[in-house]
This record gives C-alpha cells, structure tokens and sequence, in this order.
C-alpha cells in the first residue's frame, strides 16, 4: 500500500517540479478556427430564395467539391470490396415484406425499376399499391455461398481507380456560402464483428456507407464520416491529407490537391479518421467487439462516380450518365438488400445481442441529407443533440494502431487546462480510460 501512495505522490512531484514532465502536446496545433472564427448560419434547403443560395449555376458541380474528395483506405484483408449498384439490382427481385414478388421475377432489374411506389398483383389475382419503404431487394442467388457477385472489385494499384465500382456524390445548397458534398460509397455486402471469436454477427447483403465535406465559400471546414449506427465529425484540418494530382475533366493537371482520408473498416466498412482497432457501436473502447482498420489498398472515388445535386425535393442528374440511368432510384426508399432471415433458415444464427443476418440498409436520401448539424441523427442518450467536430484524430488501438502529430490523447484535452498541477495530475490517475475520460473526449476533442 506504500508504494502506491508513494507512485502517487512521485507522480505529482514530477507534474509540479519537473516542467518537461508536464507538457501540453497540443501547444502549436492551435487552428484560425479555434479564434473563435464567426460564420453565418446553414440553412435548410426547403427555406433557400435566390438571395440566399451558394450554388448559383443549377444542376453544376463545383471543382472544389472534386478536389477535396476524400480517399478511402480499405482493409488490407478485405473480403467484400466496392461494387456498381447498376450492375448490383440485376441479381435481385424487388419483394413485400410478405415474401410476394413486386417486380417480374422474368425480367432482369434495372434501376429504373426502383420507384418510390409500386402498384401490383398480389398471387390471388388481387391489385396493390404500396410505398417502397415495405419492400426489399431479394437476392436470386443464395448469398450464403459469395456468388461472384457479391464480392465486388478491388481498386486498380497506384491509381486507387475501381471501374465496376462508382461511388455516389450528391451536393446540397445550405446556403450563405455553405454547400455539403455527401460521398456514398457501395458495398454489395456487410460482413458482421466477430464477439469474443464468435460469429460474425450482423451481416446484411448490401451497405451503404457515406462521409460529408461541409464547404463555406469553397473553402472545406468540416467533414463527417459515417460508421454503423453513427459516425465521427472532424474540423477538416484535424484529418490526416494525402497528396494528389488534380483532375480536371478526367484528365490530370500539374497542380497538386491534399485529399483527406478516411480509413474503410474490415468487412463492416465502417469509416474512421486512423488506422487500428476502433469500438464497434458503443460509447468507449470495449475491446471485444471492434472494427479494424489498416492502409491497404486506396480506393479514390473521384475516378469513377454518379454525380447529382438535391435541393431537399427536386434531384439534378450532372451529366449525360447520370441522366442515363435516371433518378428514380435515388427515391426509392425500400431496403438495398434481403429481409432479415428467419429463424428457422439453416443458414440463421443467434446470439443474445443480434442475428447473424439483419436486413439490408436504405439508399442515400434516407441519410438525412439536408441537415443542419453535421450529425445525421443522435442517440437516445444525446438529448441535447450535440455533435462536436473534433480538433484531433481519435487514434486506434491495437497492433495497426499509429501515433504522429495529428492524433490526440484520446482522454480529451480538459486535463491540461487543469490547474493548479497536482490536482490536474491526481485527475490524470483517476481518469485513466473510463466514462469519465470519454466525456472530456467527446467535449474537447
């Protein structure tokens, strides 16, 4: 007992004596943003009039938005890569949630053939019509097995392009300068964690992923990148660039861009700001059930992807193939993949806290696109509806884990504006990991 009392009192001898022992690794980090620079306020699509609009040229994507999209790092091991949601829906049906075809089983479908209602025959002879949001994709094929299909395509080395493998941009006018450029990226299916070694839980064919680059007057501010039921907001300098060639047409130009990175977790596709082991849908590090990330090959969407601006109720394709393809899937609002199994089906599992296969997920305009706060929606704990854009990257765990000057204590910086320094140091013992030290984390960033 000694000796702990003894380590205690070493410890803030040295934070109080010892200056060097006590440095605030943040000094220097300090942004423009953080002199409490004064913006004008977003504002939601449905109130926008001329005078307030930041998109001034209709149905135009802005260059800018090209330049700082961000670059994927997929998971080195990864099983099930980026797919063509146009090639994607031809192995499918479109069913109720009652099992009953909605579309022509004999016909491929294309997507044109998803819509925001449908009005069809029922196997009794019977007419109806319902909303999309009851219907499923359902698979021809038994996904149990990976058909081909399923697995996707892995980008082209070096320049990071996936040809089968469009990911989907849609741009939003905020107004007052403010414009959102919302990065969908496709997956033709959701590999589950694994708890304590057992699984994988959670898997749905079809997933959806998305991250959000907020720009005020051209200039990028924040980004969000989405993972599972949530995701994680950053001022866009506190996320880690790479240098790239910019593009202007499809064709490379000698000036260079720095593209942020999000990191694509191992089956789950998840999205983060760094590389390692990340909690997987809970509130702090809980080791057993986590997402893995890793620098594996770079996925640069910028190379290939259907492009359309929204303005909360009218969609604009941006080009000839957009228009090809028409917008009518963009509406519907029915699940990109198979219901959840039952439980008698062979090919289901349980355990106490999910399935082995859920439902598939919604498409884009499900994500909440024309909100305000950078956060698509919050927990049921989140009454205040906070969404922090952090200063610093949330560093990973583990053996994939890195440290370098943009990853931050992921305790959170309120100890260092502890004073005086013994009792910031007695905080430090106290605080190690624990509520208490998420908290700061979530506040402070």
């Amino acid at each position: 007992m000694e000796w702990v009392w003894l380590s205690i009192f070493t410890n803030i001898c040295l934070a109080v004596f010892i200056p060097w022992a006590d440095d605030n690794p943040f000094v220097g980090l300090e942004t423009p943003q953080d002199k409490k620079e004064v913006l004008p306020p977003l504002i939601p699509p449905s109130e926008l009039d001329n005078s307030s609009r930041s998109l001034k040229k209709k149905g135009q994507i802005p260059e800018y938005v090209i330049d700082n999209c961000p670059l994927v790092y997929l998971y080195s091991e990864e099983k099930y890569w980026p797919s063509d949601i146009a090639e994607y829906v031809t192995h499918f049906d479109i069913k109720d949630a009652q099992g009953n075809n909605v579309t022509d089983p004999l016909e491929a479908l294309t997507l044109q053939n998803l819509q925001q209602d449908y009005y069809y025959t029922l196997a009794n002879g019977t007419h109806t019509n319902i909303s999309s949001d009851d219907t499923f994709l359902t698979s021809r094929d038994d996904f149990d097995i990976d058909p081909k299909w399923l697995l996707g395509s892995r980008p082209e080395y070096g320049t990071g392009h996936i040809k089968n493998g469009p990911a989907v941009l849609v741009v939003m006018d905020k107004g007052n300068g403010w414009v959102d450029a919302f990065w969908f990226y496709f997956y033709p299916f959701n590999l589950g964690p694994y708890i304590m070694g057992y699984g994988p839980w959670g898997n749905h064919v079809g997933d959806w992923e998305h991250s959000l680059v907020r720009f005020y007057q051209g200039k990028p501010k924040y980004i969000w990148m989405s993972a599972h039921g949530g995701g994680s907001a950053y001022r866009f300098e506190a996320v880690e660039k790479f240098k790239k060639l910019r593009r202007r047409n499809g064709k490379l130009t000698p000036e260079i861009v720095q593209r942020p990175i999000i990191f694509s977790a191992r089956g789950t596709h998840a999205n983060y700001a760094s590389a390692g082991q990340h909690a997987h849908d809970v509130p702090f590090f809980f080791m057993p059930l986590s997402d893995f990330t890793d620098r594996g090959p770079m996925w640069d969407p910028s190379m290939n992807y259907y492009a359309y601006v929204f303005d909360g109720e009218k969609i604009i394709p941006s080009s000839d193939r957009e228009k090809t393809i028409g917008i009518s899937w963009l509406y519907f609002n029915g699940h990109w993949g198979d219901r959840k199994l039952p439980w008698n089906d062979s090919r289901q599992r349980w355990c106490p806290v999910q399935w082995r296969y859920i439902d598939g997920p919604t498409g884009p305009l499900n994500k909440n696109l024309p909100r305000i706060s950078l956060c698509p929606h919050f927990a049921w704990w989140n009454f205040w509806r906070g969404c922090p854009a952090r200063r610093l990257i949330k560093k990973g765990e583990g053996l994939d884990a890195e440290k370098n000057d943009l990853i931050g204590d992921n305790c959170g910086i309120l100890l260092y504006r502890v004073r005086p320094r013994w009792l910031r140091s007695l905080f430090r013992i106290v605080t190690w990991r624990g509520v208490l030290c998420f908290i700061m984390d979530y506040f402070t960033g």
